[in-house]
């Protein structure tokens, strides 16, 4: 028989719990028990006590995939009357109102397109580096490189290794969803397997190409397979050269089931609770003490869960996303500017602080203009 009390205990000493033990963290700890642990988890591992937001912008590289996901709004099929390939006139004034928006980042993503190789996004971050070299890429998901990898038959380290020298700063977390293949066949039968993103995201870590680990979660997955994926992303961190960050970052999120296939054809939809958010977010940092922070997904959980998710082991509310397409298409309605994200971070008790993917602390721009958001 498992014991509440001794598990916690080991976690506080940064021990490795077993998937098994981590379900059974879920199914009998109590709420209190789990976000105190987490807490005292993320002041030992972040003991400055601030809360990190970052001002970037989400833009598509194309809207065109083959991937047929059951969960995104966002693809369209090749030929369809609303597809697009995203010019680089729309790059260019998409990234000058970034840096007026004091944002130093794109974050570059699009869909499973059966014509896009490996040279056109050499291509791109070439000439996107060249007209602003200051700008950061973090660019391309463990799927869309495993889709390139495919389309020229080369290796994930051919892949990645030619995308960061021609500019790849950092690699997203996007397209884990649940790791398990018995889900992926389920709601994302045409991208990578499971362990073919996990296989990826080590190969970037070899690179030092830093990344983040993300889960989507409350829709056909147990609660075993939930923790099953923490153990796997935990075990690739373990794997990680010393010189490199490996995942950076954690982000689980809830499904948004908001005109998803998921939801018409099968009837699943987001039953995720406020509570259960908060509770995964404790049992993340209690299941990866290798993985410096943890980020609130405000985005799909809204301002006053990620506020709570802050005294329950996340230190950081993630970007303002001056442009979010994908996660936005099935649903989630929230929004921040960079003074209201900031705001509701002191209004949890916390101090705010400006920061790059890498984590590093950025000087808040003097100059800047404020977003203005049309709901």
């Amino acid at each position: 028989m498992m014991d509440i009390k001794q598990l916690l205990e080991r976690a506080l000493r940064f021990e490795f719990l077993t998937q098994e033990e981590g379900v059974y963290l879920y199914n009998n700890a109590s709420t209190a028990e789990l976000t105190f642990t987490a807490n005292e988890l993320r002041k030992i591992q972040v003991p400055h006590g601030k809360v990190t937001w970052q001002i970037d912008r989400n833009v598509n590289t194309t809207n065109v995939c083959i991937a047929n996901c059951k969960f995104c709004n966002f693809f369209r099929r090749p030929g369809h009357p609303d597809s697009y390939i995203t010019d680089i006139e729309t790059y260019k004034q998409k990234i000058e109102e970034t840096f007026l928006y004091g944002g130093d980042q794109l974050l570059l993503q699009g869909g499973h397109h059966p014509d896009l190789g490996l040279s056109f996004y050499t291509t791109l971050f070439k000439q996107l580096k060249e007209l602003y070299p200051t700008l950061k890429l973090h660019a391309l998901g463990p799927p869309e490189i495993a889709h390139v990898c495919k389309l020229e038959g080369l290796s994930h380290t051919e892949v990645l290794k030619a995308l960061k020298e021609s500019g790849l700063d950092s690699l997203p977390g996007a397209g884990a969803e649940i790791l398990n293949d018995r889900v992926r066949r389920l709601i994302s039968k045409g991208k990578c397997g499971g362990q073919e993103w996990l296989k990826i995201m080590e190969s970037a870590h070899q690179l030092n190409i830093s990344s983040s680990a993300t889960m989507m979660f409350g829709h056909i997955e147990t609660i075993e397979e939930r923790f099953e994926h923490l153990v796997w992303i935990r075990e690739v961190q373990e794997k990680k050269p010393p010189e490199s960050d490996g995942f950076i970052a954690f982000i689980p999120w809830p499904f948004q089931d908001d005109g998803t296939l998921l939801k018409k054809v099968r009837g699943i939809t987001n039953t995720t609770t406020s509570e259960e958010y908060i509770r995964m977010i404790a049992l993340s940092r209690i299941m990866l003490p290798n993985i410096k922070n943890i980020q609130a997904s405000w985005l799909t959980v809204g301002k006053k869960t990620a506020q709570v998710c802050l005294h329950a082991g996340a230190n950081d509310f993630g970007s303002i996303m001056i442009e979010e397409n994908v996660v936005s298409a099935a649903g989630a309605p929230h929004r921040f500017t960079s003074q209201s994200i900031q705001k509701a971070i002191q209004e949890a008790g916390f101090e705010p602080q400006l920061r790059n993917q890498k984590y590093q602390w950025r000087e808040t721009p003097a100059h800047m203009e404020e977003q203005v958001i049309d709901y």
